[in-house]
């Protein structure tokens, strides 16, 4: 392994979301990764499918309800430098492997926990999804326009964003501050935590009452008509986000609009005879003759890809965004490191390692 966190041993609690995700990171960037699966495989991502979440990893069984099994995890988390953890509340300490279990032979471990509700609250312990814990911090409310309710952003925004990223972030900052106590401590990451302090800017917004707490109504909600998806005449989109005026000047000249035909850009009372303009004429041409007006140009305005057409894109190909492992399309480890550069990402595990082999590694 090469990157950042060599030397950095993680064990990995099987589960699929937030958790697989947060130790993908860090096995991208170095860390050695043990994954701990039921002996069955856990749960699976799609029949048949390699989970990809699960490339760099070593993977080993362990049947939590066998003495064996127990023994088998004990021994990895008295190795382990941290532990990532996504059972409901609760169900580590009947195992008797939650925190203040592992902290008697293993006090320096980093305990990261990931759930959707946090480890207290009246929905602790409550069934959820991305949708659901995203519905509840208002995020999810605001991913809507005209009637079509809210769409839910994928998993991005609350499993991933809120989630896996905040888990991630806490376990740096618990080993940053393990250098100077020694000790380890538990990191309490909760997907609706997460998700409010994405939002934060949004939440200080409406106190300045610059934001409204409206779907479709402000600057980066659609409610603009600069910063909106607009249609082409073969059916694409086009995304603008000319929000400054001097790219917002761009935008009118790439449009071939006069600013003497138009409302004022900060007029909001004028906005929706600018949104009309703008949708007549992006409708005038293709998504691809669009582009290339706009290429390379600091109007802020670009097309709308398909997953399949972001991976032949000029820039993410360029930058290496988008790599090709064992011949399946996926995203690079990021971010990117001056000295400390991670390896090409391998394939996730097919096999079980034994025991003996990770310990032995974890031990020297």
């Amino acid at each position: 392994m090469s990157g950042p966190l060599t030397g950095l041993r993680v064990l990995e609690l099987g589960g699929i979301g937030p958790g697989p995700h947060a130790a993908m990171m860090l096995a991208d960037l170095g860390a050695d990764v043990v994954r701990v699966d039921r002996p069955s495989g856990g749960l699976k991502v799609a029949a048949g499918a390699r989970d990809w979440m699960q490339r760099n990893r070593r993977r080993v069984a362990a049947d939590m309800k066998t003495d064996d099994g127990m023994a088998t995890m004990r021994a990895l988390l008295d190795a382990a430098d941290v532990v990532i953890e996504g059972f409901r509340p609760g169900v580590a300490e009947r195992l008797g492997i939650g925190p203040a279990d592992v902290a008697k032979t293993n006090p320096g471990l980093i305990y990261a926990r990931m759930t959707g509700w946090g480890q207290d609250g009246p929905w602790a312990t409550m069934a959820g999804h991305d949708i659901n814990y995203i519905s509840v911090t208002g995020a999810l409310n605001a991913f809507q326009k005209g009637d079509s309710g809210p769409v839910p952003p994928i998993n991005l925004v609350g499993d991933f964003g809120g989630g896996s990223m905040f888990l991630v972030f806490g376990i740096l900052a618990a080993l940053y501050e393990r250098q100077s106590s020694g000790l380890g401590q538990v990191v309490d990451a909760g997907i609706v935590d997460g998700t409010t302090t994405l939002a934060h800017m949004v939440w200080g917004l409406m106190e300045s009452g610059t934001w409204v707490d409206k779907p479709a109504s402000n600057l980066l909600d659609t409610g603009c008509p600069f910063y909106d998806t607009y249609r082409f005449a073969d059916g694409g989109w086009m995304a603008v986000g000319a929000l400054e005026p001097q790219f917002y000047a761009e935008l009118l000249k790439g449009l071939a609009l006069d600013t003497a035909d138009l409302p004022k850009q900060g007029d909001r009372s004028g906005w929706p005879t600018l949104r009309a303009r703008f949708t007549e004429v992006f409708a005038s041409r293709t998504r691809d003759e669009w582009a290339k007006v706009f290429d390379g140009t600091d109007a802020c305005t670009t097309p709308v890809l398909s997953w399949g057409e972001a991976a032949q894109h000029p820039h993410l190909v360029g930058r290496g965004t988008v790599i090709e492992v064992d011949g399946v399309t996926q995203a690079a480890p990021s971010p990117r490191f001056s000295r400390s550069a991670p390896a090409h990402p391998k394939v996730p595990p097919t096999t079980d390692t034994p025991l003996d082999e990770v310990l032995e590694s974890w031990r020297r």
